[in-house]
C-alpha cells in the first residue's frame, strides 16, 4: 500500500515563525515492550530530499528497514541515540524514561539544535528544549521519519545481540519479537519467568503468579498511570 512520503512542512513552519536553523526529529522504540530499553533517536537532516521510501518505521519490511537505516545514517546531516535501560524504566516511569532516552539522543548530537519535532501529542520533553508536537509525525516529518527508521532498527539488533550466545535468552526469542509480547515470549516468561533485561514494573507480571513476587512498584500512582495505556502495546 503506497504511503503519502514525508515532507518538511513542520521544519519550514519552524523555521519561519521561530527563527529556528538546526531542527532535530526525535522518536521512540520500545514504550510498550516488555523486555529491552526504550531507545530514542533524534535527527538532522535539513531540507534535502530524502530517500525514496522513506516512511514510519513500523510501516516499512524489516529488510528494507535495515538497508534504508543504512542509507539514512550517512544521509542525514546528524544523528544520535539514546537509551533508557530496564531498570531506569522501572524507577523512573515510562514519561522520565522516555525524557532522558531522548536528553541523551539530543545532548549526544555534534550541534544543539535549536528546535525539536516529537512524535506524537505529548510533549515528554520540555524546558528548556524548543518542542513542537506532531501526531504521527513519523509519517509526515523527514526529520521524525528518519529517526524512527533509525531508532528502530537500532534497537531490534541490540535485541537480537542478546540471544548471542545464551541459550536462555534465546527461549524468549527477542531477534524475532524485540522484546513485545508474541506468544514465543509470553510461553517463556510462563515458564522460565522475567530475565535481567525484563521491566520488572509492568503489569505482565499481574498474570503471572508464580513470578508476582519480582515485580517492583513505581515511584508513584501518577507515573504508573501515564504509562498504563502503552504498556500492551505491539510494535513489530
Amino acid at each position: 500500500m503506497p504511503y503519502e512520503p514525508p515532507t518538511h512542512t513542520v521544519e519550514r513552519s519552524l523555521r519561519a515563525t521561530t527563527g529556528a536553523k538546526i531542527i532535530a526529529g526525535v522518536d521512540e522504540v520500545g514504550r510498550g515492550a516488555w523486555a529491552g530499553p526504550v531507545t530514542v533517536c533524534a535527527a538532522v537532516t535539513g531540507l534535502r530530499r530524502p530517500p525514496d521510501g522513506l516512511t514510519d518505521s513500523k510501516l516499512i519490511s524489516p529488510k528494507r528497514r535495515t538497508e534504508l537505516a543504512a542509507v539514512l545514517e550517512k544521509w542525514v546531516t546528524a544523528h544520535a541515540v539514546g537509551h533508557s535501560s530496564p531498570e531506569e524504566i522501572d524507577a523512573l516511569g515510562m514519561t522520565a524514561a522516555l525524557r532522558l532516552a531522548a536528553v541523551r539522543a539530543l545532548e549526544a548530537l555534534p550541534v544543539r539544535p535549536d528546535a525539536v519535532i516529537l512524535d506524537g501529542k505529548h510533549d515528554y520533553l520540555g524546558q528548556p528544549w524548543k518542542v513542537r508536537t506532531v501526531i504521527k509525525g513519523d509519517q509526515s516529518c523527514v526529520a521524525v521519519a528518519a529517526a524512527s527508521v533509525i531508532a528502530k532498527v537500532r534497537r531490534d539488533a541490540m535485541m537480537a545481540e542478546l540471544e548471542h550466545g545464551s541459550e536462555e535468552l534465546a527461549a524468549y526469542a527477542f531477534s524475532a519479537n524485540a522484546g513485545y509480547p508474541s506468544p514465543v515470549h509470553k510461553a517463556a516468561l510462563a515458564e522460565r519467568g522475567p530475565s535481567p533485561y525484563h521491566r520488572l514494573s509492568w503489569i505482565y507480571l499481574d498474570a503471572l503468579p508464580q513470578w508476582a513476587h519480582l515485580k517492583k512498584t513505581r515511584i508513584s500512582a501518577e507515573a504508573a498511570a501515564l504509562e498504563s495505556g502503552g504498556q500492551l502495546g505491539f510494535d513489530f
